[in-house]
């Protein structure tokens, strides 16, 4: 996929989950909630281990499903294995794009979020495509 594509994508998001977000500001989760939220993007934080936690001022989220507002994309830094529960939860919210940061690959999350409508990118960062 090339980076206007990319761009592309991203141009049509207002809202963004961060699946895995964390409050240490040395991960990289933290590090590109924080960029996609300076750059303009509504952020909702989703971590149940930091439920009744704010990042970056918001409040952190259980699940997709907790979220009352429109999300449109959902952004995962969690382990491979995970993904394709999220790629449902995020059918579930009826989000529009399912992405994965750099280094997550599901061929199962994949097909689930192509065959549900859903854009889905890959193993692809968007601070990266955002920032150059």
């Amino acid at each position: 996929m090339n980076k206007e594509y990319l761009r592309s994508i991203l141009s049509d998001v207002n809202s963004i989950a961060i699946v895995g977000a964390s409050a240490n500001q040395e991960r990289d989760s933290y590090k590109v909630m924080e960029f996609l939220q300076d750059y303009g993007y509504e952020i909702f934080p989703v971590n149940p281990n930091l439920v009744n936690t704010k990042i970056l001022g918001q409040e952190c989220y259980l699940s997709l499903e907790t979220i009352k507002q429109k999300i449109d994309m959902v952004d995962v830094f969690r382990a491979i294995e995970h993904i394709p529960s999220i790629a449902n939860e995020a059918i579930k919210i009826k989000a529009k794009i399912l992405w994965t940061q750099e280094g997550l690959y599901s061929e199962e999350a994949e097909s689930l979020g192509v065959n549900a409508g859903l854009k889905v990118v890959m193993n692809q960062c968007p601070k990266k495509i955002l920032e150059n």
